[in-house]
């Protein structure tokens, strides 16, 4: 006597009319090629690379206050220094930004969070915009009576490159993109 067996479709967790038969290679769950994620090891459904990933943020509450801070002073004071300096700003950008990072990850004990990395980004834009923006406008307000001044051109040139080149290098730097020690 000959048994057929009768096999039933299985159907994805998350998409109930797409039928599959890939399984996540960590719970188990039944995923269609739209969930399925391919990592190294197989392929995994969102729920289990959200928690994974949600292993690697240690960030606490007060880190995302005190790093903000920290990194708008900082960059602020540098915004007061370095674009004075004319030329050289494409050298000591990068140099602040990485010494400011530095302390970053020293005053949040290196924790990690994605959204932390981008909240010090953003504060170091913040923090180096207020000096280039009085720039412009004193610009701005000279122009009608005594035309383009060159010096606050420049000046203004050499604050856009400085808020560039810090936010870029404090978030590489925050984020671990280069290597940290």
């Amino acid at each position: 006597m000959t048994e057929t067996a009768t096999e039933t479709a299985l159907y994805c967790a998350n998409h109930p009319k797409k039928e599959t038969s890939l399984r996540c290679n960590r719970c188990e769950k039944l995923i269609c090629g739209k969930c399925a994620i391919h990592t190294p090891t197989g392929y995994r459904c969102r729920d289990c690379i959200r928690g994974h990933q949600k292993s690697f943020d240690t960030a606490l509450w007060y880190d995302y206050l005190s790093g903000f801070i920290l990194t708008s002073l900082l960059s602020f004071l540098g915004s007061w220094i370095i674009p004075n300096l004319g030329f050289f700003v494409i050298f000591l950008a990068p140099l602040a930004g990485a010494g400011i990072a530095e302390a970053v990850r020293l005053v949040t004990q290196k924790r990690r969070s994605k959204h932390l990395f981008r909240t010090i980004s953003a504060a170091a834009l913040l923090g180096s915009l207020p000096i280039a923006l009085f720039e412009l406008v004193m610009m701005l307000i000279t122009i009608p009576e005594y035309g383009l001044d060159l010096s606050l051109l420049y000046s203004l040139i050499w604050q856009g490159a400085y808020a560039i080149m810090i936010t870029s290098t404090i978030y590489y730097r925050v984020s671990g993109l280069v290597f940290n020690r």
